[in-house]
């Protein structure tokens, strides 16, 4: 039976269950990837489970978050990260060597394996032919631990792509378009596989820019096959003995389909506040700007920043606007240097950062309030700037140049003057980087390095058999995971240390929620009410994780975010969803179930009283048997100890 390129990988990886759309599968996992952000607590998860040595074929810390450092509390974490790789047999990526999606892509990528990140954005990795997933922190430390990765077998939707991007057009113009047609959860409960001849014309690095942001259509992963353009692109990196061709049989089908002709798209940019709130840059043009932001993950590679020199060459910005430039990785400063495309920029009046995530999670780089900042990151949700009321917009470098220039939106093909003709993959500069564990310093014998601002992991109590809860915020559609725990330089600092993170959770929504919870607590609990798609965004397992320690015991909304659902689960909060009179619920309503074990252990419809309204609901709980296990367990390390 011929399979396309999705199936092929699953097939290899498959540890349980079987390819059927919808059904529990677990897959094996070759790779691991982990950031500062998440990291510290996938270390103190293994350091909970016991673990003596990371099971995987290879996993890679990195600091790319959180670089900011103001006072102890980011470097006692990078040094507390450094000493669990040695601990735990784990590669160690320092502050500076760059972001961890595209060093991970050009450093130990390697088609036909199966990647687990505690980013949401690892999907970024299926630009080169792998199976790569943003998990929770839990689920990547349990797949180090050498568990099974376990979902729901998600549909294949084929995009076939044709024709050849026009001038000015690039990569990221083309998932805006997947954006623009489908919104922020069109990709749910599939894998966005990309084919046909239009390929041609993508380099890999092309194709990490739309892998990357397939997260923001709530995809389960990207992949696109590992042909002649990632053979090239290995090869430049000195590992050709690294590729191995994966591609879909000729006649493969899919369970849902799309087409785009590259040769029809035009510049197109997302308008505040949502990915998918997409319109061509024409609509838009000419409005003054702030801020013109080129870098991040979504835009990684060398081309992002050449082209921007290029248009930048011999010009001087507005001086009205501030450009900023995040290098992605030491080795792509070195390179821009040696082309003199670094001088171009900073001639041209651009402001240089350090390599890391930076601005994109609102680590500094924050536009003035109210006013308008152009950035090739791939989200643009409310504040996640780190400017509560702030205006970003999502472009590509082309657009984000050409604005800079103007000192308002410009649809670049409006320049006069030539699309510039950057090489793809320039020639690789070898940049030394800082690995562990090196021999002997590695171990189980390695203590892990603990500074004051880290803690461990709370312990939770399993699921009682009743629960009374009130309503305590009632949030509406597509809320995210910046708005339920915010990034930002002045809370992922206490990343580490959840009693003080929780008391920024809702902070973006209601700032009474951290008091409230607390009192709500000594009573057992509360519950929050949301919309659909909630929990969309990044995989910081903080956003579950800080609501449950102030109490949260359920989540009760129309639909899940995939990886928000899965870190509530992990940690014990029910999430419900809600069904025809449930919908009718507002904050402030008391909740009280009953039986609640026994529900959970095998139903569907769990039936809940509201108090004083003489009302009965149903609310439903569609999980699997493992699922269940968890959540009767009170989380995911409950279940493991008592294993």
């Amino acid at each position: 039976m011929a399979c396309n390129l999705a199936q092929k990988l699953i097939r290899t990886h498959l540890a349980e269950g079987e390819m059927r759309p919808g059904t529990p599968i677990g897959l094996r996992i070759d790779q691991t990837l982990t950031q500062d952000a998440t990291g510290t607590l996938v270390m103190l998860a293994l350091e909970a489970l016991d673990l003596d040595r990371v099971r995987t074929g290879l996993s890679v810390q990195y600091v790319d978050h959180n670089l900011i450092q103001a006072d102890h509390r980011n470097p006692d974490d990078h040094l507390f990260l450094e000493s669990a790789c040695r601990r735990f047999g784990i590669l160690y990526s320092g502050p500076g060597n760059g972001v961890s999606h595209p060093v991970h892509m050009q450093r130990f990528g390697r088609p036909g394996q199966s990647l687990l990140g505690s980013d949401s954005h690892s999907c970024a990795a299926g630009a080169l032919g792998m199976l790569a997933i943003g998990a929770g922190g839990l689920d990547v430390a349990m797949a180090m631990a050498g568990e099974p990765y376990r979902i729901a077998m998600p549909e294949v939707w084929g995009i076939e792509l044709t024709g050849r991007l026009p001038d000015w057009v690039s990569a990221k113009d083309v998932i805006l378009e997947m954006l623009r047609r489908h919104g922020v959860d069109g990709g749910t409960g599939r894998i966005i596989e990309y084919h046909g001849p239009g390929l041609d014309g993508l380099s890999a690095m092309d194709r990490h820019v739309i892998a990357n942001m397939g997260a923001e259509l709530g995809a389960t992963t990207t992949v696109f096959p590992a042909d002649d353009a990632v053979r090239r692109f290995l090869a430049a990196e000195g590992r050709e003995a690294a590729f191995d061709p994966v591609a879909a049989d000729p006649d493969a089908g899919y369970d849902v389909t799309d087409r785009i002709d590259l040769s029809e798209l035009e510049p197109l940019i997302a308008r505040p506040s949502s990915p998918g709130n997409v319109v061509p840059v024409r609509e838009v043009a000419g409005a003054p700007i702030y801020q013109a932001y080129i870098g991040s993950s979504a835009n990684p590679g060398y081309r992002d920043f050449a082209v921007a020199a290029a248009i930048l060459k011999g010009r001087q910005v507005d001086p009205t606007v501030s450009l900023d430039v995040n290098p992605t990785s030491r080795r792509l400063l070195v390179s821009l240097a040696q082309a003199d495309h670094l001088s171009t920029l900073i001639r041209a009046g651009a402001r240089l950062h350090q390599a890391g995530c930076n601005g994109c999670i609102g680590m500094g780089q924050a536009p003035a309030s109210g006013r308008n900042s152009l950035r090739t990151v791939p989200r643009n949700f409310p504040g996640r700037s780190g400017t509560r009321e702030d205006s970003v917009f999502l472009c590509s470098p082309e657009t984000a140049a050409a604005s800079a220039l103007e000192g308002r939106i410009t649809d670049p093909r409006d320049l006069g003057s030539a699309c510039p003709d950057i090489e793809a993959e320039p020639p690789v500069t070898r940049v030394a980087m800082t690995e562990c564990p090196p021999g002997s310093e590695a171990g189980p014998g390695v203590e892990l390095r603990k500074g004051p601002n880290i803690v461990s992991l709370p312990r939770f109590d399993p699921l009682p058999d009743r629960l009374e809860l009130p309503i305590l915020l009632a949030a509406g559609d597509d809320l995210s995971t910046d708005e339920i725990l915010p990034a930002g330089s002045e809370i992922l600092p206490f990343r580490s240390n959840i009693p003080k993170i929780a008391e920024f959770t809702f902070s973006a929504v209601d700032s009474s929620y951290p008091q409230r919870s607390e009192e709500a607590r000594d009573g057992g609990g509360h519950a929050v009410l949301g919309g659909r798609n909630y929990g969309q965004g990044s995989s910081r397992e903080h956003a579950a994780l800080a609501p449950r320690y102030l109490g949260l015991r359920a989540v009760l909304a129309r639909s899940f975010a995939r990886l928000h659902r899965a870190n509530l689960i992990n940690y014990g909060v029910l999430p419900l969803q809600l069904d025809g009179a449930a919908q009718s619920l507002e904050r402030g309503d008391l909740l009280c179930l009953e039986g609640l074990r026994e529900a959970v252990g095998d139903r569907d419809s769990i039936e809940a009283a509201v108090k004083g309204r003489q009302q009965r609901i149903s609310l439903q709980l569609r999980a699997t048997g493992t699922e269940r296990e968890i959540l009767l367990a009170g989380g995911r390390i409950n279940l493991a100890r008592a294993a």
